[in-house]
């Protein structure tokens, strides 16, 4: 999980500096025709460590775990990332992730095999949970230009 943890912190501090030249009036416009501004984005990685802290920690105090399933445009929506301040995103989600690379560090080889469950989805392991969320994190990244 070191190597993980060390692999998260190299991305935020490759993504961070090209994330605060983009402007505010920039980051608001839409990716892609039809989809997410980079705000929307980077609030979604924002839930998604959140989710995922939750996850990592709770998983490492026990020895299997039932999690809600997530739902990714209601959450979006609901915390208006779109009218949120860009540097206060920027912000959030480089300091967030800084912490959950240390959290991400300190998992235990006994605890990469817990078992957890998300909604209705099959159940992976813990180890799984840590390796997708930086998958998911560089796929958002590309999108975004940052990665």
């Amino acid at each position: 999980m070191k190597e993980l943890s060390e692999r998260l912190l190299l991305l935020v501090q490759t993504a961070e500096p090209k994330l605060r030249v983009v402007s505010d009036e920039e980051s608001a416009k839409p990716v892609l025709p039809g989809g997410w501004s980079r705000k929307q984005v980077l609030g979604h990685l924002i839930d998604s460590a959140s989710n995922n802290h939750q996850r990592f920690v709770r998983a490492m105090l026990a020895d299997s775990l039932d999690f809600p399933g997530y739902d990714q445009e209601g959450s979006v929506r609901v915390q208006a990332a779109q009218e949120a301040s860009w540097w206060v995103l920027v912000a959030l989600w480089a300091a967030y992730n800084h912490m959950l690379a240390h959290v991400i560090a300190r998992i235990p080889a006994s605890k990469i095999g817990t078992v957890c469950r998300i909604g209705t989805n099959e159940p992976v392991t813990l180890g799984f949970l840590a390796e997708d969320y930086v998958r998911h994190l560089v796929h958002h990244l590309k999108q975004i230009g940052a990665a």
